[in-house]
């Protein structure tokens, strides 16, 4: 805020720290309805419009505070998004190591410019290939994720961090569903998993891989819970 809070209106503001305080018990993370996100500034006696709230995603996707992940139901329609919170530099640090970088060329009253953007240059490339090097095949995926996932999953994409996003998009889902076992939870994964891969193969284009899993484990979680209040109902029938 101290960066950017002059870049928002009041009623984005607003807007802003109420999605914030959806964020709070998965950290970082919002799966709310707009709507319901803006009822709930109208319950606090701080009415804003749908409009001002979607024009704050804008701004704050703009900034870096936000990804914004599209989902999809089951049967291929939109649903809901989810907001997720990135780490922020703040630009007062950047600010000063830049400065720090410039004064440490200055020499007897001259910048080496020359030398300076030769250094910069090459340290990018060399950062470039290290990015390169640096990405790992699914077989230094943490152990957090289960074997028989990853492995499933390391055959149409053979990368770890790819691997455990899948992986953690089934932790945040069933993070308050505290019945389930590890076991439910691996079996919703390759479930989920083999679902994204069919409605590839059948000619779904998918622009977003993890947007669209969320919408299928979402699907089946939903489904789920309407058979148990089916048999719930039932039960208590008889």
């Amino acid at each position: 805020m101290i960066d950017l809070k002059s870049k928002f209106t009041k009623s984005e503001l607003i807007a802003l720290k109420r999605l914030i305080r959806f964020s709070a018990k998965v950290a970082g993370v919002c799966h709310a309805k707009i709507q319901t996100l803006v009822s709930a500034c109208h319950e606090k006696g701080q009415e804003i419009s749908r409009s001002t709230f979607e024009r704050m995603l804008r701004k704050a996707k703009k900034f870096g505070l936000l990804i914004v992940y599209n989902t999809t139901k089951e049967n291929g329609k939109q649903s809901h998004n989810v907001y997720v919170f990135q780490r922020y530099q703040s630009q007062i640090v950047s600010d000063s190591s830049t400065i720090d970088v410039a004064e440490s060329a200055k020499i007897d009253g001259a910048y080496k410019t020359n030398n300076l953007l030769e250094t910069n240059n090459h340290l990018n490339k060399r950062n470039d290939n290290v990015q390169k090097e640096n990405k790992l095949d699914g077989s230094y995926t943490s152990k957090r994720v289960p074997v028989e996932f990853r492995d499933l999953v390391k055959y149409f994409f053979d990368d770890a961090k790819t691997i455990e996003e899948f992986w953690k998009i089934i932790t945040i889902q069933t993070y308050y569903l505290s019945y389930y076992t590890q076991q439910d939870r691996l079996e919703l994964a390759l479930d989920s998993f083999k679902q994204l891969i069919r409605s590839i193969k059948f000619g779904r284009k998918v622009h977003n891989i993890f947007g669209y899993y969320w919408g299928i484990v979402g699907a089946i979680l939903d489904r789920e819970y309407k058979n148990t209040l089916h048999e719930m109902y039932e039960e208590y029938a008889c």
